[in-house]
């Protein structure tokens, strides 16, 4: 077949003269066609990026399955692996805790005892970073609220082997806190609970399915497909999200003592995802609104006032030193 006619294009395009072997000939207008094609997926993919960029999404119905969930979970976890981070904190006594998940997956954290603690409690972080980004809050939770408290990190974080999904990090607390019982000699339940961002949303299955003395959670949401639909919202991220982390649903099952905290000019989990999540759990409960704070603004006075007045009425220790019975553990 004929090579088709081209005009030359004007000289000031500066664009090269097509050759007979370039021009488009019947299968080479379908190869373009395919280009163009292609083209608009590639056009799309690069949206669905753009959009995981701002929330992680993924595909719900197919779930790990999805083609979409290995850039889901890259967005939604974003671990600094070790040496990265400072491995030795500054007047913080942290010990070294070596533990496995249900699956085998090798885990790490730090505990950091305390000579009489009112209380033991388990710090669950967010989605980015390591332990090393909670060594400020460890000693605030240590040396001003007395508590016996460890953090760890999720599988793929830090120190931990594997790659983090949703069902491996809720093991992985699950794992951790049973360490954390036998090291202090007390009851699974009775560990406090305390989470931050994703890891509020861990720390509510844990409450949910479990129990637990106490459940604090700080600048968390209902849900990561809520989250997306508030950021993108002409995108169906309810349907097409796979991790979900679906605590809206999860704490109605939870009736026991809450204390949240949630800044009012939080950018990435809006003031009303926490107070929805709020609302919606049923047992006794105090909600801190940090005027003015983000998400990753430090807890203020207001709320560390609160924690303590929460540790007393929850902690065997603190109740019996007020002369009243701490609050039963419980789901």
């Amino acid at each position: 077949m004929a090579p088709a006619t081209v005009e030359r294009p004007p000289r000031r395009t500066k664009i090269p003269r097509q050759t007979s072997s370039d021009r488009p000939s019947g299968s080479g207008r379908v190869t373009i066609l395919i280009q163009y094609a292609w083209a608009g997926v590639t056009v799309v993919r690069l949206s669905i990026e753009l959009v995981l960029l701002s929330i992680p999404s993924g595909c719900a119905q197919l779930g790990t399955l999805s083609p979409l969930a290995p850039l889901e979970r890259s967005i939604v976890y974003q671990p600094m692996t070790y040496p990265q981070g400072n491995w030795r904190p500054v007047d913080l006594d942290v010990e070294d805790a070596w533990f496995e998940s249900e699956d085998g997956t090798k885990l790490h954290g730090w505990y950091v005892p305390h000579p009489q603690p009112r209380g033991v409690a388990i710090l669950l972080h967010g989605n980015a970073g390591n332990i090393t980004h909670c060594a400020s809050t460890l000693r605030q939770l240590s040396q001003r609220h007395e508590l016996a408290v460890m953090t760890f990190d999720y599988r793929g974080y830090g120190r931990s082997e594997g790659k983090p999904h949703e069902q491996g990090i809720l093991q992985d607390a699950r794992a951790a806190r049973a360490w954390l019982a036998q090291r202090t000699g007390v009851a699974e339940r009775d560990v406090i609970l305390i989470g931050r961002s994703l890891g509020g949303g861990v720390a509510v299955d844990l409450a949910a399915k479990d129990g637990t003395r106490g459940l604090v959670l700080a600048s968390t949401f209902t849900s990561l497909p809520d989250v997306g639909s508030h950021h993108v919202p002409w995108v169906p991220a309810r349907l097409l999200m796979a991790s979900r982390l679906d605590s809206l649903t999860k704490i109605r099952d939870f009736h026991g003592p809450l204390l949240q905290s949630h800044g009012t000019a939080d950018q990435v989990v809006p003031f009303a995802l926490g107070k929805q999540l709020h609302e919606a759990a049923p047992g006794p409960k105090q909600f801190v609104a940090m005027s003015g704070a983000g998400h990753n603004d430090p807890w203020n006075a207001e709320f560390h006032q609160a924690l303590d007045e929460f540790l007393a009425d929850v902690t065997p220790a603190a109740a019996a030193a007020r002369g009243r019975a701490p609050v039963a553990a419980t789901r």
